[in-house]
């Protein structure tokens, strides 16, 4: 057994932009060793057991013989959230449900993802429907008397704990880990009173971050819809607000400068559909050929995320190369999701490219493509899968302005979105950090590593 040497512990590093600030706690006054490498020294008055002995798994299934009119909620992976929880659920009778709409829950039971265990998708039962049921992709664990199922809740979704489940997952592109191995995992916990002390803290002290987090997701909907209307305003405005407009005839466009065009696409560019090599065959990709694009890897104002895969020059010019400041339209699925490519690239058959002609430059084609995307989808056939083909795209109307004039506007909106992306980055930059105090927090609590015995009665004494 050791004595707390220290008088504060320190929960993370600094957190300036997330408005935190550092957060120091007190240690417990004794520790002693967990016994368990990765939990290492806990409070000399807590416990450890492995999850098998402290909690039952997977306790109820829905039997086949059910009724094929039965009506349930269900839960699959995709739709829980490390963060939220549960955050989509589908109806289904029992004869159409996915065949692994099988496991039941209860209130306070907590269910952990055993496969795709990357998504980290873990989450509480709290006022359940009495039909809800969730994926078998999904180990659902039941506490016991000793075992608090708001501590646990906190406890099964702590760092150390989720890198245990990551780390000893099996497979590649589906990883998965069995039940009875996530069982064999240890958690340490104290007494049932101690274990609601914390769950109190935590609720209260996340649930302070989720807001903060909540309200910087607000401003990034809020800067990216400025950002929209900028490239808009512009592009069907121009940047002279005095100069005389016409109407275009076109909805979209509303009201032009009087001297603009209105042009179809198909009349100032030219419009390409990829492909994919004829069976996927391996000597159709190399290492230095020609990178490969797909809707996953379009980015917006930022071009294109750099493929993993790259076609032979003999490849590329059976699917056709796009020239390097071509826009880059997503035509099926999602369509009008953009990107441009920054270098010669390939698409695959989902991705419609847009190169310009001597009438359009190519900064003003892109930031004009990058508002169509309503244009596109409402010229989509989607009686199945979304598609909006090239021909359709093409007879898009568009403005074209004297060239000096896209110039001027694609510089204005090179300045003025950059300082948009600047915003964002920070936003984006503070939303991770205020996740990692809040994983950093849960994780010191429920090891032990902070004292907060009193600090939630403290705060529920102060805001009374």
């Amino acid at each position: 057994m050791v004595r707390s040497t220290g008088n504060t512990y320190n929960v993370s590093k600094e957190q300036n932009a997330s408005g935190i600030g550092r957060r120091r706690f007190r240690p417990y006054p004794e520790y002693k060793d967990s016994g368990v490498e990765w939990l290492d020294q806990i409070p000399s008055h807590w416990n450890v057991k492995r999850l098998k002995f402290i909690a039952s798994i997977n306790d109820e299934v829905l039997a086949e013989t059910t009724d094929p009119q039965y009506e349930m909620t269900y839960v699959d992976i995709g739709g829980v959230d490390q963060y939220q929880g549960i955050v989509d659920r589908e109806k289904y009778v029992f004869e159409t449900a996915p065949s692994r709409a099988r496991r039941k829950v209860r209130e306070g039971d907590v269910i952990i993802s055993t496969v795709r265990t990357y998504l980290r998708a873990i989450a509480q039962i709290e006022a359940p429907e009495s039909n809800l049921i969730v994926s078998t992709g999904f180990a659902v664990i039941r506490t016991s008397p000793i075992f608090s199922s708001r501590y646990a809740a906190y406890a099964l979704r702590a760092s150390y704990f989720i890198e245990k489940i990551v780390a000893n997952s099996v497979g590649v592109s589906y990883p998965a880990i069995d039940a009875s191995k996530m069982s064999s995992f240890s958690a340490s916990f104290p007494e049932l009173m101690e274990q609601e002390a914390i769950a109190a803290f935590l609720d209260h002290e996340t649930a302070k971050i989720d807001a903060l987090i909540e309200k910087k997701e607000r401003l990034i909907e809020l800067l990216q819809e400025k950002r929209t209307a900028l490239i808009t305003q512009a592009v069907t405005k121009g940047l002279d607000p005095t100069v005389p407009m016409k109407d275009s005839g076109v909805e979209w466009l509303g009201k032009i400068p009087a001297h603009w065009n209105v042009k179809r696409i198909k009349t100032v560019a030219c419009l390409n559909t990829g492909g994919t090599p004829a069976g996927l065959l391996d000597e159709a990709f190399e290492l230095e050929g020609v990178p490969w694009v797909k809707p996953d890897h379009l980015n917006g104002d930022h071009g294109i995320i750099m493929p993993d895969r790259r076609l032979s020059l003999s490849a590329a010019k059976a699917v056709g190369i796009i020239e390097a400041g071509s826009s880059l339209v997503c035509g099926i699925g999602t369509v009008g999701k953009t990107g441009h490519a920054p270098f010669i690239v390939c698409t695959n058959q989902q991705i419609n490219a847009i190169t310009f002609g001597c009438k359009v430059t190519n900064r003003f084609g892109q930031f004009i493509v990058s508002c169509l995307s309503q244009e596109f989808m409402r010229r989509a056939n989607k009686v199945t899968l979304a598609i909006c083909n090239k021909s359709e795209m093409g007879e898009v109307f568009i403005c074209t302005p004297p060239l000096t004039e896209q110039r001027a506007v694609a510089a204005f909106l090179d300045r003025e979105t950059a300082k948009i992306g600047t915003l964002l980055a920070k936003t984006h930059e503070a939303i991770d950090r205020l996740k990692e105090y809040r994983a950093a927090l849960i994780s010191a609590a429920v090891t032990g590593k902070i004292d907060v015995r009193d600090v939630g009665s403290k705060k529920r004494s102060d805001e009374n």
